[in-house]
């Protein structure tokens, strides 16, 4: 009998547990060489471009590559004490040379975003800087009086820096001072905060509303019979073949002061004619709006789990003497709370990131997050704050899906 401590072989004699690992091995080589293509039109198309942006929230090379005796001169600078020659003579050789070179605007550009006014101060003192002899100190200021404040330099020195955590502060109403310390913004300057606040408050409230209105739609396209339900569903992904721009400008139409929601509020005597209710162009228009357009995404993944719930269940439980209530409650409802979480998870993600709703029919209380993003994007054209409100909004999610994951688990999350 032989000893059954010894491996078995294969029929070339090598152990058959290793001849497997090669096999298993080789397969999954095989697959993964299938998916190369489309993982490398991901990476390429959607990862790399994401990390890249996001990488401008805390890298602006600008002023230290354009202005580079300023930024050494600046570097062994304490930020608090008066600036000197040297930094002053460095600071006229890179005007002289930014000048030339067509660069002052790139460089003016980043120190605005530090200080307000240095745009003009730097742009005006470079035509100048060519005929500027020593001391440097007395002929800037001789210029321009703003040279000899220390805010001035305080600036320059903060843009000075390569890797800075000045933009992520500044997306958190925070600022970063000259000598390291970080103190909050002024009253009339913080308004991220707030609008991140503004931004999980409508996502959560827009969720929440989908889950109430579409879990019974749901649960009435599973319940009905087949065809019905069919022609039911058509209903609900109709909004799909229109236009996301055509469906919010039709909210705006129905939700005006004169518009259709207003006349019927009238008609009823829900209000009067000269005290007509003001749902657009705020944050009830947002929420309303966007509960709209994202119900489909809830009832999707809820329809899509309860057709797979057995109806057998409720009439076993109804069968052994429970209520209506009590059968859909023990019985039916936890098996749907895989689709309420699919649901929730994906209506609150993309709400959390929405633009074109609240733009048209938010007004000033109900703009989100992601349309300062967009200011900043094509209006102010500060890239580099725009990409740190967005790796902070990154990272709110990112925390957010965690502490969903702890909470009700992502291996519970399915779509049927």
């Amino acid at each position: 009998m032989p000893d059954m401590a010894e491996p078995i072989l294969a029929a070339d004699g090598t152990p058959l547990k290793k001849k497997l690992g090669q096999a298993l091995f080789r397969s999954r080589l095989s697959a993964f060489g299938l998916v190369v293509p489309l993982l490398a039109f991901v990476v390429v198309s959607f990862i790399v471009p994401i990390i890249a942006l996001l990488w401008q929230g805390v890298y602006d090379k600008r002023f230290a590559v354009l202005m580079p005796n300023t930024s050494a001169a600046l570097s062994d600078w304490s930020g608090v004490s008066e600036p000197t020659e040297e930094m002053y003579s460095a600071l006229v050789a890179d005007l002289v040379v930014a000048r030339k070179e067509k660069t002052i605007g790139r460089v003016a550009t980043r120190v605005n975003r530090e200080l307000s006014g240095m745009r003009s101060l730097f742009t005006s003192t470079a035509r100048k800087a060519a005929e500027l002899e020593a001391p440097y100190k007395d002929a800037l200021i001789a210029v321009q009086k703003t040279w000899g404040e220390l805010e001035t330099w305080q600036a320059m020195k903060i843009a000075s820096r390569v890797y800075t955590p000045g933009y992520l502060l500044a997306s958190l109403d925070f600022k970063l001072n000259a000598d390291g310390s970080i103190v909050r913004q002024d009253e009339n300057r913080r308004i991220h905060v707030k609008l991140f606040l503004r931004t999980l408050e409508i996502s959560m409230v827009v969720t929440i509303a989908c889950l109430l209105l579409g879990y019974p739609i749901a649960y009435l396209l599973a319940s009905l019979p087949l065809r019905t339900s069919n022609l039911l569903l058509v209903l609900v992904l109709l909004p799909f073949w229109t236009s996301l721009l055509v469906r919010t400008t039709a909210w705006i139409a129905m939700l005006q002061s004169q518009g259709i929601m207003n006349d019927l509020f009238v008609a009823f005597g829900v209000t009067s004619d000269d005290d007509r209710f003001s749902l657009i162009y705020n944050k009830t228009g947002s929420l309303i709006a966007m509960t709209h357009i994202l119900l489909p995404f809830m009832i999707l993944p809820l329809f899509s789990v309860m057709k797979a719930i057995p109806p057998s269940y409720v009439r076993a439980a109804k069968s052994m003497g429970a209520s209506d209530w009590t059968a859909f409650w023990r019985v039916y409802f936890p098996q749907s709370v895989a689709g309420i979480g699919a649901g929730v998870l994906l209506v609150f993600i993309l709400a959390i990131g929405y633009y074109i709703t609240p733009a048209l029919v938010g007004g000033q209380d109900g703009q989100m997050i992601s349309n300062i993003i967009d200011f900043h994007m094509r209006k102010s054209l500060n890239w580099n704050l725009a990409a740190a409100i967005g790796l902070v909004l990154l990272v709110i999610v990112l925390l957010l899906f965690w502490v969903y994951d702890r909470v009700v688990g992502i291996d519970n999350i399915k779509l049927g």
